[in-house]
């Protein structure tokens, strides 16, 4: 997809230079999946506060069903 985005000159060299990045395109590429990366973090954490883990076993019940 093409587009046209109007972003300073000073944060796309700073993006680069942090991503070591070669052309702004790919800069731009590795700043979206990081971005999409931490927002899905973010997804999963609040997640697991709202509704956290139970586990069935206890530790020593899950290290004798793996020596099984």
């Amino acid at each position: 997809m093409k587009v046209t985005a109007i972003i300073s000159k000073e944060l796309i060299e700073e993006a680069m230079e942090l991503s070591k990045a070669d052309t702004i395109t790919e800069t731009l590429k590795v700043a979206l999946v990081s971005y999409i990366r931490s927002q899905k973090v973010k997804q999963i954490g609040a997640a697991i506060v709202s509704e956290p883990f139970e586990f069935k076993y206890s530790a020593q019940e899950l290290r004798d069903l793996n020596r099984r």
